[in-house]
């Protein structure tokens, strides 16, 4: 599957973001995840959408509220 033009990382199941959404609903915790690389991103607003990744450098973090929309 493809977001915003970029192969979603095999690591971004949908136990991962549903226990980061989860997490975000009890907590003051941002989650978000780079669909390119599947790194974990903290401080991520819940429907960001193309933001730069910290660890590859790609525009491609998602929010995992919105994540979880697009995914499934």
């Amino acid at each position: 599957m493809k977001i915003g033009g970029i192969q979603v990382h095999a690591s971004l199941t949908l136990d991962r973001v549903c226990e980061a959404v989860e997490r975000h609903l009890g907590s003051l915790d941002d989650p978000g995840f780079c669909v390119a690389c599947g790194a974990s991103c903290d401080g991520v607003e819940p429907d960001a959408c193309g933001y730069e990744c910290e660890v590859c450098g790609c525009y491609a973090v998602y929010g995992a509220d919105e994540l979880l929309i697009r995914l499934f």
